[in-house]
Formats: structure tokens, C-alpha cells, sequence
């Protein structure tokens, strides 16, 4: 492929863009817009094929660690990619999405279950049960003092959020609750309850499935 350097410029990602609008640039173009140079030795077109190639091949993979390790590819770069397709998520995917079930929990959040990690989520819903925004509470085993109800209400409030579902994973790939999921979860009924929003399930994900302390009864 000519290096970008040597190309007309109506063929450079910018100016064709500026021209005929991004749907009019192929993936690669699109991410050499984002990264606006390359470094000796590899262009910008040649690193953005190469982050093109891995998010074909697993997009849902795709975090700092993976990305980094494309030659040429630093952290604020990679950072930036990662903040691009968060921003489109937020706005694509949130759109009347609606959480009626825990399969609804297990779908949105299904990225999460076969990290290594053990990974807090939180689901903020209004009224209609739909999507107002899913966030990581935190990273690392679960306790009570990990897991605080400030960190998971705070922005429950700030969202005015009607409801909140929170999940984890088990990295083990178990599905039976343990002694601090249980307790974890009674804590966050009781403060849920005290500041009027609903704790309407805690979903424990596993590559293999899900376990729903709603649909067990517990909640």
C-alpha cells in the first residue's frame, strides 16, 4: 500500500473525510484519523491495519493491555481508541435498551464474564427499566469494604436512576454465591432501600452462565 505520505490528498484519511464524510472511509482510515501519525519506520496506515486486524478478530477483547502490545501503538494512543468506542457504546447501545430479566443482566454485561478478574458492575435503570448507564464499581475480590454502598449509590443518585442492578464475575467460573456475595448484596437491599432505589438483582456471571439472586428469591 503507498505510504501515506506519497498519496494524492484527496486519498489521505483526513482530506477524504473532510470531503465526503467519515461513512466514506474503510475501518483503517477511520482509526488513522484517530491516531493522526505513526512512528519511524511504520506509518500511520500500517499501525491503524494492524489495530483494524485484531479488533476483527476479537472486538469485545479489546482493552489497554491488548492494544499496547501492537509495535509502535503507546498508551495515550491506545487510550484514546478505548475512549472512542466507549463514547459510541454509551450512545449506541444505550438507546431504549431495556432490562426485564436477568438474560437481559447476562447480555449487557456479557463481555465481563471471563475476566480474569473479578469485575463490579452497577446497570442504573429509570422508571421504564431502561438503560441509563453501566459502569465498573470496581476490580478485585469481593468485599464489603471493596464494594462499598457509596460507590455504588453515588452515582445511582446522580443518574436519578428509578433502579440498579449490580453484578460481578467469577473468574473461577463457579455460579454458587459465596458467604460475602450474599452479604454484599443484603448490605446493598438495606441502603437501596434507605435512599429509594431499588436493588433489583445481583447476577453473578461466569462464561458458562449466569445466577440471579432475583430469580433464586433472595432479592
Amino acid at each position: 500500500m503507498t505510504a501515506i505520505s506519497h498519496m494524492h490528498p484527496f486519498d489521505k484519511p483526513r482530506e477524504k473525510l473532510a470531503a465526503r464524510g467519515p461513512q466514506a472511509l474503510k475501518n483503517d482510515e477511520l482509526l488513522a484519523v484517530l491516531l493522526g501519525s505513526g512512528i519511524p519506520g511504520k506509518d500511520v496506515r500500517k499501525l491503524a491495519r494492524e489495530i483494524a486486524a485484531m479488533m476483527e478478530k476479537d472486538f469485545e477483547g479489546l482493552d489497554l493491555e491488548r492494544l499496547t502490545q501492537i509495535h509502535g501503538l503507546g498508551t495515550a494512543k491506545a487510550s484514546q481508541i478505548l475512549a472512542a468506542i466507549e463514547l459510541s457504546r454509551r450512545f449506541l447501545l444505550k438507546e431504549r435498551r431495556r432490562i426485564l430479566s436477568a438474560a437481559d443482566v447476562y447480555d449487557e454485561l456479557r463481555p465481563y464474564a471471563g475476566k480474569a478478574q473479578e469485575h463490579f458492575l452497577s446497570i442504573t435503570l429509570d422508571g421504564a427499566s431502561r438503560v441509563i448507564e453501566t459502569r465498573i464499581v470496581s476490580i478485585g475480590t469481593l468485599t464489603q469494604s471493596l464494594v462499598h454502598p457509596r460507590e455504588v449509590y453515588a452515582d445511582a443518585i446522580a443518574d436519578r436512576a428509578a433502579g440498579i442492578i449490580v453484578a460481578h464475575n467469577h473468574p473461577s467460573g463457579t455460579l454458587e454465591p459465596s458467604r460475602a456475595d450474599r452479604t454484599v448484596t443484603d448490605r446493598l437491599r438495606e441502603v437501596g432501600n434507605l435512599v429509594g432505589i431499588e436493588l433489583l438483582d445481583h447476577v453473578i456471571l461466569s462464561p458458562e452462565g449466569y445466577f440471579s439472586f432475583s430469580d433464586e428469591g433472595v432479592i
